[in-house]
């Protein structure tokens, strides 16, 4: 790139938990700029995760990061043109990346879910996620799978 990098801003922790992870999370699912809705969604799930929740010694906000480290992905594949032929070749991901990734696929599946509102079919997300299933953790699986079909191709790193 010809400009450096642009600077990371720092993320103010959230009012309730105060963990910046919540604020970032929060900030991938606002929709709009409306991050008081946005909050209020958060803020209901884990909620209902606290009172759904099976095992009593570990807090929802530990249950949602156990969830978000179950989706969090370590090898993806990226496409690369060698000689007329495009291989996917396998690459370790950065740490923000993996956190991030994570997190969008936790409010995609969240939002394809079908319960009634956006908080219950979160927290079932994360419920499910936490257990190692759901369609969040099946997509991690799936990467997985791709990127170790595509080891072979792996010598075409750059």
């Amino acid at each position: 790139m010809r400009k450096r990098a642009a600077k990371k801003r720092p993320l103010l922790p959230d009012p309730r938990f105060n963990d910046q992870l919540v604020t970032r999370f929060v900030n991938m699912m606002m929709w709009d700029g409306k991050k008081s809705v946005a909050f209020k969604v958060f803020y209901d799930a884990i909620d209902i995760v606290e009172s759904k929740k099976t095992d009593e010694e570990k807090p929802a906000l530990e249950v949602w990061k156990e969830a978000l480290t179950n989706v969090m992905p370590h090898v993806e594949v990226r496409s690369r043109r060698v000689g007329g032929a495009t291989f996917q070749i396998p690459n370790p991901i950065r740490a923000d990346r993996k956190i991030s990734t994570a997190m969008k696929w936790l409010i995609s599946f969240s939002r394809k879910r079908n319960e009634k509102s956006m908080a219950q079919r979160l927290a079932s997300e994360i419920l499910a996620a936490a257990k190692e299933e759901g369609a969040a953790v099946k997509k991690r699986v799936d990467t997985h799978k791709m990127a170790e079909a595509n080891k072979a191709f792996s010598h075409f790193r750059f």
